[in-house]
């Protein structure tokens, strides 16, 4: 990711006979208010999302496993990409060499493996609904485990390379000296790189997306649901109400991928959108000389950036009811603990194994009286709602 910086060729001093440039009071203000605003919301929600899942067995499915590495990444691009933000206000690199090369290496793992995940789950969207009986077999949890630890070790070799690309620079001026962190080669060696990145993690993956949820979309919005189901149901009652119990239970699990299959599209879609200025304004500097450095601008890409790694638990709250719910049941119990543990004496009671029948939780927490006050695991009935897929 371009920092806001001098780009520069070697690591020797460079003497200026202007004073340090200071950024204007207006831009500071904003700038802290949004990364603060934006990342601080956008860690909060994707810790949810990786808690809501390890913590819900009904929510470990492959497409979750793939939204939790996708979470992850969205996490380490608002840590790495937001404390630049700071040097950037006070107009010097404050974190030495080291935290140049890590830094930048994380932005750039973070930026990548995101991208790699909103393909993966693409690709298990598409095997899952379009060749569903293959599905069985190839998206399992284990496989999906497997591939995100391929994609995060593939990724984190291809990033190395940023080690050797950034380095910090040091600038003398008249009333200072100013540390800045930034390219170690001249940008036109840099520009092959970038490219590359971009066909990668960008060009590849909408393409990808589009063909693949294209021919989702043909087989669940375009085909006629199945109708042989109500067609057999030839005489008895029973026989009568397990076909309407079939063809229902069908539509529902019809109109569940449906819903799940809008929420990815909308991820992908936000993932376009708010990548392409910065993707743009790259590729336009590329072929004009000066570069287009507008301050304004390119906080405005910045900004971007942040809110398509924060925005995504949004999404998930607002278009899937199960991660609603399991939001929902994640703040209450955490809330409920803090009350058990420092406002009512509490002890466990109930430890019984249930079937999927029954109705009745697997722990109540009681209090020494006798009676319920505080239930925080959910019942079967509730539990199997919480799954994505």
């Amino acid at each position: 990711m371009e920092n806001n910086t001098t780009i520069f060729q070697d690591i020797t001093q460079v003497v200026n006979v202007t004073k340090i440039p200071v950024n204007p009071l207006e831009e500071k203000v904003i700038t802290i208010f949004l990364t603060t605003l934006i990342c601080g919301v956008g860690i909060a929600g994707n810790i949810m999302v990786v808690l809501v899942v390890l913590r819900t067995k009904h929510m470990v499915t492959p497409t979750n496993c793939y939204l939790v590495s996708l979470a992850v990444a969205d996490l380490i691009v608002l840590l790495a990409a937001g404390l630049p933000n700071i040097s950037d206000v006070v107009a010097f690199w404050i974190y030495g060499y080291t935290g140049c090369l890590c830094i930048t290496y994380l932005q750039y793992l973070g930026i990548n493996v995101s991208s790699c995940s909103i393909t993966a789950f693409t690709i298990e969207r598409y095997i899952a609904i379009c060749h569903s009986i293959k599905a069985q077999f190839i998206c399992t949890v284990s496989r999906a485990k497997r591939i995100i630890a391929g994609v995060w070790i593939c990724t984190s070799l291809y990033c190395t390379m940023w080690f050797f690309l950034v380095d910090t620079d040091e600038k003398v001026y008249t009333n200072g000296v100013v540390v800045t962190c930034g390219y170690r080669v001249s940008r036109s060696l840099y520009m092959p790189i970038y490219f590359l990145d971009f066909t990668l993690f960008y060009v590849i993956p909408l393409i990808v997306a589009t063909v693949l949820y294209g021919l989702i979309a043909r087989i669940l919005f375009m085909s006629p649901l199945p109708s042989h189901l109500n067609d057999r149901a030839g005489g008895g009652s029973v026989h009568q109400g397990h076909s309407n119990s079939t063809s229902n239970a069908n539509k529902g699990a019809v109109s569940a991928r449906k819903q799940i299959t809008k929420m990815l599209v909308v991820v992908v879609v936000l993932f376009a959108l708010l990548w392409m200025p910065y993707r743009t304004l790259v590729v336009v500097n590329s072929f004009i000389e000066p570069p287009y450095h507008n301050t304004w601008f390119l906080l405005f890409c910045r900004m971007c950036i942040y809110i398509n790694s924060a925005i995504n638990p949004i999404i998930y709250n607002l278009m899937s009811q199960k991660f609603r719910v399991a939001f929902k049941q994640l703040c209450k119990c955490n809330w409920r603990h803090k009350e058990a543990e420092y406002n009512v004496p509490m002890y466990y009671s109930v430890m019984k194994n249930f079937s999927h029948e029954s109705n009745e939780p697997v722990t109540e927490q009681e209090e020494v009286s006798g009676h319920t006050t505080n239930r925080c695991n959910a019942t079967d009935d509730d539990a199997s709602t919480l799954s994505l897929s």
